[in-house]
């Protein structure tokens, strides 16, 4: 930090090693507290979750992982901000249902209600949600957990179908039980349960919340959760633009500006750009000893700003595709240098986009090794590859 309110792109590189859990001097004690130090964990690519914990906690399993998910349920996934499937602490469901999921609930049902009516499926399309969603909740309770194909045998409403695409190949028939579940998952009121496929798919039956957590989570006021959102995030994120807070809340910048008021959060230039910093936590943590990290797809951190300049540089055509998903990436001292990819046998390896010497080649290489062992023959295929990893692509 070179002075009193005023954060360089080096003390901000040093609070994402440390409080990240990125640097192995400040490694995370287990799964639950890798995902706090990032807020929550993406989850778009089921392999993201375990890859993204790997990389913040020593030794950890993917047994560990599975454990926290589906066994003690102390992680939980939900779509939440930007409509995003999340995983994080199953204390903070309500805090991110009432600041980001319930904004969320009411644009899918807006838009479901909308193609039930234009498609001539109900004349009253809320009408006809209202009672698909108690449909689905019914068969829920009977069943405690089912798959949305599932479901569709259960209720005639539940097996409407719209037409999609048809001058497409991939065209034809839309089931609606999906979407039926997308607005009972953001409103809060199912869950992704089980997984039917290992650890790099998503097959999740769907269960009641109440079920599958054992307790209906307390409502809290959308005010007060939005700022509690927003607090957790800027401790983990901060200091950050007003952009960088609202992008990720995937809210308005009304919302985002009263959340940062109500913290009391204090005015900061990060070299050149006006940001924001809790008004406790404008005291340096860097210096910090350079390290390696190896990062998944959409990995939390990767994701975290809008504005991404100063840990990007010049590669961000490089890193993120034109929908804005960030790619595999690999890391040196707070910033991407490039990314990673396994061979055919399964080996990881680090490709460089820049020179960043001896001692950071070696580190990073000694993490492809790292990483190679983990997945022990496993291969992780990106949902959404970069653009780099696409040009390493054989031509046809």
């Amino acid at each position: 930090m070179a002075g009193m309110g005023t954060f360089d792109a080096a003390e901000r590189r040093a609070r994402l090693a440390v409080r990240h859990h990125l640097s192995p001097a400040h490694r995370a004690a287990g799964v639950l507290d890798a995902t706090d130090g990032v807020v929550c964990l993406h989850a778009t690519d089921p392999a993201t979750v375990y890859l993204s914990a790997w990389a913040r906690v020593e030794g950890l399993t993917r047994d560990e992982v599975d454990r926290a998910l589906y066994t003690d349920r102390t992680l939980v996934k939900h779509l939440c901000m930007r409509r995003t499937l999340f995983v994080l602490r199953r204390e903070l469901l309500p805090v991110v249902q009432a600041a980001a999921s319930r904004r969320v609930a009411d644009q899918e049902e807006r838009r479901l209600v909308k193609d039930v009516e234009q498609h001539g499926v109900a004349a009253d399309g809320a009408r006809w949600l209202k009672e698909a969603q108690d449909a689905a909740l019914a068969a829920l309770a009977a069943r405690g957990e089912a798959t949305s194909t599932q479901l569709r045998q259960t209720h005639p409403l539940l097996d409407a179908t719209i037409p999609y695409a048809l001058d497409k190949p991939y065209g034809g028939d839309m089931a609606l039980a999906p979407r039926v579940l997308t607005t009972l998952s953001a409103g809060g009121r199912v869950l992704r349960a089980s997984n039917q496929g290992g650890w790099t798919v998503s097959r999740p039956p769907w269960a009641r919340t109440a079920d599958w957590l054992g307790e209906d989570p307390p409502p809290w006021p959308e005010r007060e959760a939005r700022a509690e959102l927003v607090r957790r995030w800027l401790r983990a994120f901060g200091p950050a633009t007003v952009d960088d807070v609202k992008w990720w809340l995937g809210s308005t910048l009304t919302a985002a500006r009263a959340a940062l008021a109500d913290l009391g959060a204090l005015d900061v230039d990060l070299a050149g750009r006006p940001g924001v910093v809790l008004p406790d936590d404008v005291d340096p943590v860097g210096p910090v000893e350079p390290c390696a990290a190896l990062l998944p797809g959409l990995d939390p951190t990767t994701m975290g700003w809008f504005e991404r300049d100063w840990y990007l540089g010049p590669h961000r055509p490089q890193v993120f595709d034109g929908n804005g998903n960030a790619g595999a990436t690999a890391w040196w001292d707070g910033r991407v240098v490039g990314d990673w990819h396994q061979t055919d046998s399964g080996e990881v390896v680090v490709h460089r986009l820049e020179d960043v010497g001896a001692e950071a080649a070696a580190a990073l290489d000694a993490e492809a090794a790292r990483l190679t062992a983990w997945l022990g023959g496993a291969r992780v295929t990106a949902r959404f590859p970069s653009p780099l990893a696409k040009s390493r692509r054989p031509s046809r």
